[in-house]
C-alpha cells in the first residue's frame, strides 16, 4: 500500500479524496495517484525529500514524463488504464 494513502475513515480529514496505485515489477515501489481537492492536502508529499519518492503534478510535468519515469519501474505501464479518470 502506498506510504501516504489516507485511512479509510480519514480520507475528507486528510483533504485526499482518492488515490489508485499499481505495485512495480520487482514489487518495492508502488506508482500512485492522488486526488485532492485543495493543493493542501499533498503538503507532505510535496515536502518529503526523500530520493526514492518522486512527486509529478498536473500542470507541471507532461504524460510523456510520467510514462517515461513509471516505465523504469513498471516495464507495461499503460498510464489510460491507471488511475482515476478526474481531470484526463
Amino acid at each position: 500500500m502506498p506510504q501516504f494513502r489516507p485511512p479509510p475513515r480519514d480520507s475528507a480529514a486528510s483533504g485526499i479524496i482518492a488515490y489508485s496505485f499499481q505495485e512495480s515489477d520487482d514489487g518495492r515501489f508502488a506508482l500512485v495517484e492522488f486526488v485532492a481537492r485543495d493543493r493542501k492536502a499533498f503538503a507532505a508529499i510535496l515536502a518529503d525529500a526523500r530520493t526514492d519518492i518522486k512527486v509529478f503534478q498536473k500542470g507541471r510535468h507532461t504524460r510523456t514524463q510520467i510514462e517515461t519515469e513509471f516505465r523504469k519501474f513498471k516495464r507495461d505501464f499503460d498510464p489510460d488504464s491507471f488511475g482515476l479518470e478526474i481531470g484526463r
